[in-house]
């Protein structure tokens, strides 16, 4: 037996719980994609203070706020249409060995990297476009509160940015990590 089907019989079993753990990942974030998906085309086709009658043009045109709504919805729905195609990239093929060493680590970073742009753009334009609810009674004090409501979405973030670090990581680095024992 030469060295290369010597690794490959030992780390069968390994390749197998990696496929599975890579498959339940990817449907688990291709649902949340689809939400996000849904939600960013509804908020898109929803314009906060409605259209000028008689004209294509929104009523808030020109308001600095609207345009951050415009900008953050249009970001929010092409980021998570294209998370929604990535994630079933990585289901779709046969997966070898080499597969796991480079390529579905890439796919899955690219994808997971989509996804979190598209939540955090649809972020941005939810509160976008409630300021326009609450300005009159808040006033700049909307911005407190939002930075509250943003608290959740941080703690995730943070539970799983070590993981996104990591795969960063051992994607582009030509050097191992020491890992603890």
């Amino acid at each position: 037996m030469t060295a290369e089907e010597v690794f490959k019989k030992s780390h069968e079993e390994l390749v197998k719980q990696g496929g599975k753990w890579l498959i339940s990942t990817s449907n688990s974030c291709s649902v949340v994609a689809t939400v996000v998906t849904t939600v960013a085309f509804a908020k898109t086709a929803a314009i906060p203070g409605g259209m000028k009658e008689g004209s294509s043009a929104p009523n808030l045109e020109h308001d600095p706020g609207f345009i951050v709504f415009a900008i953050s919805s249009l970001i929010a729905l092409s980021f998570s249409v294209t998370s929604l195609i990535g994630f079933p990239t990585i289901l779709t093929p046969r997966h070898g060995l080499q597969d796991f060493q480079k390529k579905l680590p890439e796919k899955l970073l690219y994808a997971l990297t989509y996804l979190f742009i598209s939540l955090a753009a649809m972020l941005v334009s939810f509160c976008a476009g409630h300021f326009y609810l609450v300005r009159d009674e808040l006033g700049h004090n909307a911005f407190l509160v939002y930075g509250v409501v943003c608290l959740p979405v941080a703690y995730f973030v943070m539970k799983q940015f070590p993981f996104y670090i990591d795969l960063a990581h051992d994607i582009f680095s030509r050097s191992p990590r020491n890992l603890p024992s």
